[in-house]
């Protein structure tokens, strides 16, 4: 039963996946954190199914999981894979039964370096590296869990899968900003999209729910979590999308700013004293709907909204009108549409938003059904009517999963 083990690493944690390829099904999951403190802690999960005569996958059959906490000193990452590889050998499942073929990275930014799944060497760790000046927190953090990960799986392969990857088919119309075209060149200043992995698993994930061909689909895809991003899709490729050079840019989020006038920035600088580091710190941790509302969480926003919070019902006018601009922006981009889909935390629970982005649109084609739409189900289902000529999907994401399946496509 050959496997794939997933890992995204952070800089004080990581979480892993172990998936089988045939199956597609999570035989376990895991996280390892505050690596670097007196006390680490780990949780891991180990999952069984039933057997089934209908072929079943682990997408649509419900695991059976058991869960072990761990703490212990986890003074880096290396350890943190020893306390992993600890955690399989005592409670399983055996890594000798289920033996990874590969390991696959989730590695935030590739530049326009990177532009598909790619066998991790010195020379690639190096060039992830030199991007991490687009990445500085992230970057240096994956390269950490690929460096400790091959230490743990020497005689496997490792795979960097890219956020930015999908993104790489953007026009130069869309991906590029009206500056001035040597400074931009000279420090990679440009747009490059994230949240890739998502957008792609998603819009093919809705081709296959609907049986139609993914080539002949114009699709706009709302990845909605505490990070949130929007893609325009067109025959499974991305030609735009509302992130940037950064994650920053585009949707409002739980704790970022999305889009803004640069020369708020200024503003700032100039009458509050700001220096650069606050200005990072704010748009980045203290605005979305934190600063707004006083909390990124989407679901005690839309509560204390629901008892007359007046800051809280701003922040989610805003937050939708952003949905609707984007929705209405990608639709052009397209020259039409055939499906809407909405995915993530956010985007797989809260009807509300849901419902807001999509409010109205009737004579663009895209028509809510209320009843499904409110429905708490799991699963892909449609939240559309039968008779829209847009369809209006919830898709489940699930990036370790692409993550795996790109891994095995660049093995091949």
């Amino acid at each position: 039963m050959p496997t794939v083990l997933v890992v995204n690493s952070g800089s004080s944690s990581f979480k892993y996946q172990l998936i089988d390829v045939e199956t597609e099904r999570t035989l376990a999951s895991g996280l390892v954190e505050r690596i670097g403190d007196a006390t680490g802690a780990a949780e891991h999960r180990a999952m069984t199914y039933e057997d089934t005569s209908s072929g079943e996958t682990g997408d649509d059959a419900t695991p059976i999981e058991e869960r072990w906490i761990i703490e212990r000193a986890i003074p880096d990452h290396t350890a943190g894979f020893r306390v992993m590889l600890d955690a399989f050998a005592e409670h399983g499942p055996s890594l000798q039964e289920h033996a990874p073929i590969a390991v696959g990275h989730r590695v935030v930014h590739g530049g326009k370096r990177f532009f598909e799944p790619t066998v991790v060497t010195d020379l690639v760790k190096i060039n992830i590296e030199d991007i991490s000046e687009l990445a500085p927190l992230h970057n240096p953090a994956n390269l950490q869990g690929i460096t400790a990960a091959q230490a743990a799986f020497p005689d496997v392969p490792h795979v960097a899968v890219f956020d930015t990857a999908f993104h790489q088919t953007i026009p130069a119309a869309a991906y590029t900003y009206a500056i001035d075209a040597e400074l931009a060149a000279k420090h990679r200043v440009r747009r490059y999209g994230f949240h890739g992995t998502s957008h792609k698993f998603v819009s093919e994930a809705a081709a296959a729910y609907l049986d139609r061909p993914l080539g002949e689909l114009k699709q706009i895809v709302f990845h909605l979590g505490n990070g949130a991003s929007v893609c325009a899709v067109d025959g499974g490729r991305s030609v735009d999308t509302s992130m940037g050079m950064t994650p920053l840019e585009g949707l409002v989020m739980g704790t970022r700013s999305g889009d803004i006038d640069p020369a708020v920035l200024f503003h700032l600088h100039r009458k509050a004293g700001l220096g650069f580091d606050e200005l990072d710190t704010l748009l980045n941790r203290r605005s979305g709907l934190l600063g707004l509302s006083g909390t990124g969480d989407m679901r005690d926003v839309t509560d204390a909204a629901s008892n007359g919070d007046e800051a809280a019902q701003l922040a989610l006018d805003v937050t939708v009108h952003r949905l609707r601009h984007y929705l209405g922006a990608y639709l052009a981009v397209l020259g039409g549409l055939d499906i809407v889909v909405f995915t993530a935390g956010v985007g797989e629970n809260a009807p509300q938003i849901r419902a807001g982005a999509v409010q109205g649109l009737e004579g663009l084609g895209i028509v809510l059904n209320e009843e499904r739409n409110a429905e708490r189900v799991r699963g892909i289902r449609v939240i559309s009517t039968d008779d829209s000529p847009v369809t209006v999907l919830v898709v489940p994401t699930n990036e370790e999963l692409e993550i795996a399946r790109q891994t095995v496509a660049a093995l091949a």
